[in-house]
């Protein structure tokens, strides 16, 4: 440490920089904080921004005619890098401690910072073959070493095997699991006393990457237990889904507070926008009307589901906003989504070959439409 750095406070055992060196560093390895930052840590507005080299004069006529004023004042300057406005309003609105946050682009976003911070070139990680196939492409990506272990398949389910899961990590020296909870493409829920419990299965150095991006459409969701950052848990989450800004880029990762300064040290300063930011408080401003369409989303995930079991489909129990049917076969599930993709309907079909005969359908107004999903109806009572 340099004879002119702040010392560090501890954590639980371990350390956490501080708000050290010098104004603008809410950390010794952030160079570019931000004037949001700045104007908390001095208490006081700075109304003439001379030296951040943002093109604060730019008439942006062009913009004004299309999208308003309002969308401008947002569209000058870099967003507050460390998001507290959002994250306040995230404790609010779930319960959490505010140092147990972090907002960054999207639930991908942070899947890639997670692995950036945690998995150098050269390690292993361990996923599920047909999970979630973001996280396996960062990972190759990165120049990881990527395991996958088989779903655990039976007539009444479809899901990520913990335990495989776990004895593969200890079998390749992994350093990060990742696990999609619940689950995509499957929307299979493990609950948090199985989550939990594959924590403590895992290599005490291996990191459990934890993506919770359909999380509050979960039964439970709202439960204080989901609170609390967990230890060795990195949990991903998004306003994508239940909140409806996919196309603004916001997530939050929770964990103990000297992992999020861990994440800090590598993450884009600016990554989310003034805009999404701004965005964001909106929505989590005016909590009813997310509540409203994740208990909209829910029914019409049970009527999609109700719907598909009457005509004798396989539709995979799901804690998301979507419905995961099984096929007989890859092929099928194959013509189907191409038939379908060619009248202009765009379901899903996982891309890895172990999950190759599951469609997956958006429970959406528009899926609910007698006869706009006739190719896969037609296909599901002919294989009964």
């Amino acid at each position: 440490m340099s004879k002119d750095a702040k010392p560090t406070r501890a954590i639980q055992g371990q350390t956490q920089p501080r708000f050290a060196d010098h104004l603008y560093h809410p950390g010794p390895d952030n160079p570019f904080p931000g004037i949001w930052a700045l104007q908390r840590h001095l208490g006081h507005a700075i109304p003439h921004r001379l030296g951040s080299n943002e093109g604060l004069d730019m008439p942006h006529q062009a913009l004004r005619q299309h999208f308003g004023d309002a969308m401008v004042e947002h569209a000058y300057c870099y967003g507050d890098a460390e998001a507290f406005g959002v994250r306040q309003r995230l404790v609010r609105h779930y319960g959490f401690d505010l140092d147990n946050l972090l907002v960054d682009a999207g639930c991908d976003s942070l899947l890639a910072l997670a692995l950036r911070a945690t998995a150098p070139a050269g390690t292993t990680v361990v996923s599920s073959a047909g999970t979630y196939p973001t996280f396996g492409y960062f990972a190759k990506g990165q120049g990881c070493r990527l395991v996958e272990v088989d779903y655990q398949e039976s007539d009444s389910q479809l899901a990520p095997d913990l335990d495989a899961l776990a004895q593969a990590a200890h079998q390749h020296q992994a350093r990060l699991v990742y696990l999609a909870n619940p689950d995509n493409p499957t929307g299979h829920l493990h609950t948090l006393d199985r989550i939990e419990c594959l924590r403590r299965e895992l290599p005490r150095d291996c990191w459990l990457l934890l993506d919770e991006a359909y999380h509050d459409f979960r039964d439970d969701a709202d439960h204080p237990d989901f609170r609390q950052a967990l230890s060795g848990v990195i949990r991903c989450r998004t306003l994508s889904k239940a909140h409806g800004l996919a196309g603004l880029r916001v997530g939050f990762a929770i964990a103990q507070p000297d992992v999020i300064a861990m994440l800090q040290k590598v993450r884009i300063h600016y990554a989310v926008s003034a805009l999404s930011l701004a965005a964001a408080e909106v929505i989590l401003d005016h909590p009813e009307e997310s509540r409203r369409h994740i208990r909209d989303v829910m029914s019409r995930r049970e009527k999609l589901a109700a719907h598909f079991r009457r005509l004798g489909g396989d539709v995979l129990d799901s804690a998301t906003n979507f419905i995961g049917i099984r096929l007989a076969n890859a092929d099928l599930a194959a013509q189907v989504h191409a038939d379908l993709l060619a009248e202009g309907k765009l379901v899903a079909r996982a891309a890895h070959p172990a999950l190759g005969h599951v469609l997956r359908v958006t429970a959406l107004e528009d899926a609910l439409v007698p006869g706009r999903l006739a190719r896969l109806e037609k296909a599901i009572q002919k294989n009964n």
